[in-house]
């Protein structure tokens, strides 16, 4: 029996004026989403394909605000009026908050990106009294299935093949689970797809209720050869959410640097063997990105918009008594009822004593940043948290999920947050 329809959708007054396609960043009126045909008869789709749910702008709602398709099924899956690619209905709900993640090949992105995500779902929901979820479970399956194998492992012993944590490919569009194809006519162009997670604020254990609106959190991870220059055209925009990002996460190892790699042989301490036989100048990719902010934000000139740009430093666990920092504790506080606040001050001097260290060793880096944007924060991380084994059957580099401890991680997107949305994650106010 076909459901029970009605002229119109209930109107919702959680509903944005406008919505931001997180694919093709395109920004269009709420009422323009297409809906996503689920009768089975229903395939073909002009920009996706033939195998595509037919795509449509809905005259039929069930009571329950969910769009009718001509063939009388209840339909519950959005798409973009512009690309038509699946978008979360989260879109049409919650402001997004755009953050990229970029840096050279071979910068451990992947690791990063892995271990943060987890240890944000941990940290936010404990300290800060946020729920972090992913928006669309599908599209973050990659990044879940990665978080799986270094923290869910059924065997905490056994080696993890760092190259297969996330399946990253060179070639846009090679990878599916990566890359999503859209052709405009006669026109074939290539997105990246990005992580979707929603932060909204846990309700209040008195009254049950919301605080307020959240965010949703768009991140993008660019394999390090989008950035290289002369890899961004109109047939592969893979790299132009730069443009929207409100916050830049460039992932810089030092030890991929032979000044860095001496000063920590001088000071007695043993760094990672590099396993590359090519190391690329990795100033290079933050000016390529600086670049096309500039172009794709129709800025001429210098870069003093309201992006900010966080250094993340990575393999803090190997020269960390470079920076010999006396505080290392984590950089929030919690109060009884679970609410935290995050202590600025104390990741303003860590950024600080690290900007100190890179521009006495790697002063092009600094240069970079800086004539990138003056706002810039530099952070120390450690992906991992223990150094890599190498197996002695394959050759290949891995780590135990027993070893895994990450450092800092979580604390880039912490700020970012903070900056973007400091209702969801407050300042501490000292005394």
């Amino acid at each position: 029996m076909p459901p029970t329809v009605s002229l119109s959708a209930a109107p919702s007054p959680s509903l944005l004026s406008h919505v931001v396609c997180p694919h093709c960043w395109e920004r269009y009126l709420t009422d323009e989403v297409l809906w996503v045909s689920e009768h089975t008869e229903l395939r073909g789709d002009d920009k996706l394909g033939p195998d595509a749910p037919r795509r449509y702008l809905p005259s039929r709602f069930t009571p329950e605000g969910d769009a009718v398709d001509s063939k009388g099924v209840a339909c519950h899956g959005l798409a973009c009026a512009r690309c038509h690619l699946s978008i979360p209905r989260t879109i049409t709900e919650l402001e997004p908050l755009f953050m990229s993640v970029l840096g050279t090949p071979g910068s451990g992105k992947s690791y990063f990106l892995t271990t943060a995500m987890w240890k944000l779902r941990e940290t936010l929901p404990a300290h800060f009294g946020v729920a972090f979820a992913d928006a669309e479970p599908a599209v973050n399956q990659s990044l879940v299935d990665a978080e799986e194998k270094l923290f869910l492992s059924a065997d905490p012993d056994k080696l993890v093949w760092l190259g297969s944590l996330i399946d990253k490919t060179e070639a846009a569009g090679a990878n599916t689970n990566l890359y999503s194809g859209v052709s405009y006519g006669t026109h074939a162009v290539t997105y990246l797809r990005p992580y979707l997670f929603t932060v909204k604020r846990m309700p209040n254990p008195a009254t049950q209720s919301w605080a307020g609106p959240g965010r949703t959190l768009c991140l993008y991870d660019n394999a390090g050869e989008h950035f290289l220059p002369g890899q961004d055209s109109s047939s592969m925009p893979v790299a132009r959410h730069v443009a929207l990002s409100r916050a830049l996460m460039f992932l810089y190892d030092p030890t991929q640097d032979p000044r860095f790699r001496e000063a920590c042989v001088q000071a007695g301490l043993s760094v990672p063997k590099v396993e590359r036989d090519r190391l690329y100048r990795q100033e290079t990719t933050l000016n390529e990105a600086a670049s096309r902010v500039r172009k794709y934000a129709g800025m001429a000139g210098g870069f003093t918009g309201e992006r900010m740009l966080i250094v993340v430093v990575s393999k803090y666990d190997t020269w960390a008594p470079l920076l010999g920092l006396a505080d290392e504790e984590d950089p929030w506080r919690t109060s009884a009822s679970g609410v935290g606040a995050l202590d600025v001050e104390r990741i303003t001097a860590r950024s600080t004593a690290l900007r100190r260290l890179l521009a006495r060793l790697c002063p092009e880096i600094v240069g970079a940043a800086e004539g990138f944007t003056s706002d810039v924060t530099y952070l120390p991380v450690s992906s991992l948290g223990g150094q890599a084994e190498t197996d002695a059957a394959t050759g290949k580099l891995g780590i135990r999920p027993r070893n895994v401890a990450p450092i800092g991680v979580t604390i880039p997107f912490l700020y970012a947050i903070h900056r973007a949305a400091p209702a969801l994650i407050p300042r501490l106010r000292r005394k």
